[in-house]
């Protein structure tokens, strides 16, 4: 059954799960807004429906964005997103990952800005993905020694990076990370971004909390989900009295961590709900664990080739470890969709679909079962015109083959591309944003 929506039409008929998501899209297919339309997220007016999904582009040499990062994003929006997502900032030094990532500090305001001020002048707006790591961390000179998580004991991470052990937050750790994303906001906010988004996912820390693989607390924030929530929801709520007027304030979370002793899809519904209450403006419904389940996040295997092409020895050796403990994984699109959709049923506020949305078809059933945006990565690592393309009619289709082999290509001099297309420029990628 087709059904038409202005300029686009949706088959119903595709849709799984009859029983739940036909009567879903039979209801919205009538109504079901067109990707290219405009949404208002909190204070924010988008032109479109397409998000740049956060993905670590590998250009930030010095911890602030390059040139090569500027050209990136804005290459983004002159392709026709809506929102690029600048991913991976830290909001203090200890905060970080790895020792050459992006933070959110006063000094590093200037490279920020031209990197939003690139953005802004192709036609588009730009989101600061704000985190903390946690014990998920390859820095090695910190303070305190151990890295934070919301517990104690054997840090499995560590493994790689030689810190074995990790230390449970006191209520004092609680309240200056809390600050950390407030003040990271508030920076973000002077460096002209128009949105940020709270990374709760993929094993950071706040994952960390949120998640019963790592969460193995006794107090308030321990136990129940809804205990688990309860310093992420601190650190939104911070966030929002920091900016919620003048930035969209955006949450990204795993709906499950598909992994058994995880949290599952039911589980990401109930997340939703807490998180819609504490007044985030939308979620990004991602999925998976870095170390546990990267298969669930990327909805299909890494190939050899990441770890061959990958110099970093310990970066390798995880590539390696990932290959042997995760199942192989044949790419499907919408991967995620079965999940989302619990999501969707459980909430009214708006979400962004992640996962395996690479052609017009894709795009138009998410939108018909009640979806209100589309988030996007290898796609527009591939094809940064990619929306441009779907708006024209040049393309229905993605080249991307969702082969992952951009994940090891953040490593390379140039930093994140395509193996269809030209690597990026290691010289802009030395350079600081505003260096003139």
């Amino acid at each position: 059954m087709a059904v038409a929506t202005s300029r686009f039409t949706v088959d119903v008929a595709v849709v799984a799960n009859p029983s739940v998501a036909e009567k879903r899209s039979v209801m919205n297919s009538q109504t079901s807004p067109s990707p290219f339309s405009p949404i208002t997220i909190g204070p924010l007016t988008l032109k479109n429906r397409f998000i740049k999904a956060a993905t670590n582009e590998g250009m930030s040499a010095q911890g602030v964005p390059s040139k090569q990062l500027v050209k990136f994003h804005s290459a983004l929006a002159s392709g026709g997103i809506a929102l690029t997502t600048v991913a991976y900032c830290a909001v203090s030094s200890d905060g970080r990952t790895l020792p050459n990532q992006l933070t959110l500090l006063p000094a590093s305001l200037p490279h920020f800005k031209a990197l939003t001020d690139g953005v802004h002048q192709a036609g588009g707006l730009a989101s600061a993905q704000i985190t903390h790591g946690g014990c998920f961390t390859f820095l090695r000179e910190r303070s305190p020694p151990h890295p934070l998580s919301s517990s104690g004991g054997f840090n499995k991470i560590g493994m790689l990076s030689g810190m074995f052990r990790k230390q449970a937050m006191t209520e004092t750790d609680m309240q200056k990370v809390v600050e950390d994303f407030a003040q990271g906001a508030r920076l973000a906010r002077q460096a002209g971004f128009d949105a940020v988004e709270i990374h709760m996912g993929h094993g950071y820390l706040l994952s960390q909390f949120i998640s019963p693989l790592y969460n193995k607390r006794r107090d308030q924030y321990g136990g129940s989900l809804e205990n688990r929530l309860r310093f992420p929801r601190r650190v939104l709520r911070a966030v929002l009295d920091a900016v919620g007027r003048d930035l969209a304030v955006i949450c990204k979370y795993s709906i499950t961590e598909g992994v058994r002793a995880g949290n599952s899809a039911e589980d990401g519904a109930k997340i939703a709900r807490l998180l819609e209450q504490e007044g985030a403006h939308l979620l990004v419904l991602s999925a998976g664990m870095n170390a546990e389940s990267i298969t669930t996040m990327f909805g299909s295997s890494f190939p050899k080739e990441n770890r061959v092409q990958q110099k970093n020895p310990v970066i390798a050796l995880a590539m390696s470890i990932q290959r042997l403990m995760d199942p192989k994984v044949e790419f499907r699109e919408l991967y995620l969709l079965e999940h989302a959709r619990k999501v969707r049923a459980a909430v009214k506020m708006p979400l962004a679909y992640l996962g395996g949305a690479k052609s017009l078809a894709s795009i138009e059933q998410i939108m018909a079962e009640g979806f209100d945006l589309v988030a996007m990565g290898r796609v527009l690592i591939a094809e940064q015109d990619y929306v441009n393309k779907l708006a024209s009619g040049v393309s229905t289709n993605s080249i991307c083959t969702a082969c992952n082999r951009c994940v090891a290509m953040m490593y390379t001099p140039g930093g994140t591309s395509c193996v269809l297309g030209k690597p990026g420029d290691p010289e802009l990628n030395r350079q600081p944003a505003a260096d003139r």
